[in-house]
C-alpha cells in the first residue's frame, strides 16, 4: 500500500486505524476524524465520488452502532484529489466503534487511513451539523497542553468580531486524543473546522486589523505549529 503523502498527517494529526477512541464524560458524544487516501478510480470518474457510494451503504450500520457521519470532505486546497475526510459522532451509547469504523475505512476504493479521536470543546454542540454550501476550512494546531485553557478562550473571543465581520461559520473546536509522543512533547493536538462563503471570503477575513485577527494573533503565540486544507461538504 502506498502511504499518504503528507508527513505532517502521519506525524501529528493521525492516530493509527485501531487505537481506542478517546474517554469522555458519559453524556457527551464523541468524535473520530478519519483522513483517507482513496485508490485512483477508473479514467473520468472522481475517486471521492467512487468512495461516497461505499460510504452510503454503510450509514445504516454506523447508525445502530450509535454512530452518524457529520461530514464528507473533499478537497479543495491543500489535499490531492483522491485524498478526504470523515467525521463521525458517537452517541454516549455506541457499542462497536471500532469494528464499524474499520468497515467504512477498510473498502476496496481506499488506500490507507488514519484516525484521531476527537472531543469538542465550546463547539459543536451535540446535535449540530455543518450546514450545507460555502468551503470548510480544517486547520490543526498544534499547543503546550497547559496553554489549551487559554487557546479555547482566545478562540471563542475572536469569534464574536469574526462571525459577525464575515459570512463565516465556526462549526466545531476538537482537541484530539494524546498520542504517547504527544504526551512527551506536553503538547495537544486541536482541529477547528470552519465555514467560509468562499475562497474569496476566507482570504478577506485574514485583515489584520479587526479584533477577531487580534485576537487570533495572540492565539497564535501559543501555537507550535498548524496546517490547513480547504474542503467541500459533500451530502452522504
Amino acid at each position: 500500500m502506498t502511504m499518504i503523502p503528507r508527513r505532517r498527517w502521519l506525524q501529528g494529526a493521525g492516530a493509527v486505524l485501531m487505537t481506542p477512541g478517546i474517554a469522555a464524560a458519559a453524556e457527551t458524544p464523541t468524535y473520530d476524524y478519519l483522513f483517507l487516501d482513496l485508490e485512483d478510480a477508473a479514467a473520468g470518474t472522481n475517486p471521492a465520488r467512487a468512495y461516497a457510494g461505499h460510504l452510503r451503504s454503510r450509514v445504516a450500520g454506523l447508525a445502530a452502532a450509535g454512530g452518524e457521519v457529520v461530514g464528507y470532505f473533499t478537497p479543495q486546497l491543500g489535499w490531492v484529489a483522491r485524498q478526504v475526510a470523515l467525521l463521525v459522532r458517537w452517541s454516549p451509547e455506541a457499542s462497536n466503534r471500532d469494528r464499524e469504523l474499520v468497515s467504512v475505512m477498510r473498502d476496496k476504493t481506499v488506500r490507507t487511513g488514519q484516525r484521531a479521536g476527537l472531543q469538542a470543546t465550546t463547539r459543536p454542540g451535540p446535535t449540530d451539523r455543518p450546514p450545507p454550501g460555502g468551503i470548510y476550512v480544517h486547520r490543526w494546531f498544534v499547543v503546550e497542553t497547559k496553554n489549551v485553557p487559554e487557546f479555547l478562550t482566545l478562540s471563542s473571543e475572536g469569534w464574536r468580531d469574526f462571525e459577525v465581520r464575515f459570512e463565516t461559520k465556526i462549526f466545531g473546536l476538537f482537541t484530539a486524543e494524546r498520542s504517547l509522543a504527544d504526551r512527551q512533547a506536553g503538547v495537544t493536538r486541536l482541529l477547528l473546522i470552519t465555514r467560509y462563503a468562499s475562497h474569496g471570503v476566507w482570504e478577506a477575513s485574514r485583515d489584520p486589523s479587526t479584533a477577531a485577527m487580534a485576537a487570533f494573533a495572540r492565539r497564535q503565540l501559543l501555537t507550535r505549529d498548524s496546517w490547513a486544507a480547504s474542503t467541500v461538504l459533500v451530502p452522504v
